[in-house]
């Protein structure tokens, strides 16, 4: 049977190629990677629209906790959804349907939501030694097996609350070295960011790794030592 008599027999008894689905669900993928991104492009215009004004250094306010969640929602979606995109195209791809992009991001997003909830619950204007303190510990943190663990996980998770977990246990480190340094701070915002991207899509590395984490074990050593050094760290006078 010739290709072109096979082909017109697919049409006549009305069912499709096999390829189909398959380039449905790539589609489907592709699309749900592009509205990801899409949406922590809109979250970080409107993080640093919040932001603007706020960032005290050790010593900000996080204002009323209405304005904190929404705010601290802004800032993870902006910063994390970026890093998320692999698992999004999987899931995607796996249900061959857009609507699975906010069955994803629905359960990541709360979980850190209930992170922020906890940060505000915690979270005092404090000095320089405090910072310097956390900085150093979340540097530790980036060399334990935890670490480690955690950013496996969430590299090959689909989804879910899962997913949302095991990302929060690999980036807590980062995310208390920004709530340390300075919450509202837009490079500190921008610089973990891209640490945290980093992580995500790329496999772990110790020639990397390593030397990344000595450089915040460094930065809360300078912190305690001279904070004055670190630009944004305290309000100007």
């Amino acid at each position: 049977m010739s290709a072109e008599t096979n082909q017109a027999g697919v049409r006549r008894s009305g069912r499709r190629p096999a390829v189909l689905p398959l380039a449905g669900a790539a589609n489907a993928g592709t699309a749900a990677v592009l509205v990801t991104l899409g949406l922590a492009a809109g979250c970080w215009v409107i993080a640093l629209r919040q932001m603007n004004g706020m960032d005290m250094g050790v010593g900000t306010d996080l204002g009323s906790l209405r304005f904190f969640v929404g705010m601290w929602v802004s800032m993870m979606a902006a910063m994390m959804l970026p890093g998320a995109t692999p698992a999004v195209f999987r899931r995607a791809r796996g249900r061959g349907v857009l609507r699975a992009v906010p069955l994803f991001l629905g359960p990541y997003l709360a979980i850190w939501t209930l992170v922020g909830v906890v940060v505000f619950a915690v979270y005092r204007p404090h000095s320089t030694v405090v910072a310097g303190a956390i900085a150093i510990g979340a540097g530790v943190y980036e060399l334990t097996p935890l670490k480690r663990h955690f950013r496996e996980r969430c590299r090959e998770r689909l989804g879910g609350l899962g997913f949302g977990l095991d990302c929060v246990g690999s980036s807590i480190g980062l995310m208390l070295l920004l709530v340390a340094v300075g919450v509202m701070s837009v490079a500190w915002m921008s610089a973990i960011a891209a640490v945290v991207v980093a992580q995500k899509l790329l496999p772990a590395k110790a020639a990397i790794d390593v030397p990344l984490a000595l450089a915040i074990i460094g930065l809360g050593i300078l912190i305690l030592i001279a904070p004055a050094s670190v630009p944004g760290l305290t309000p100007a006078m």
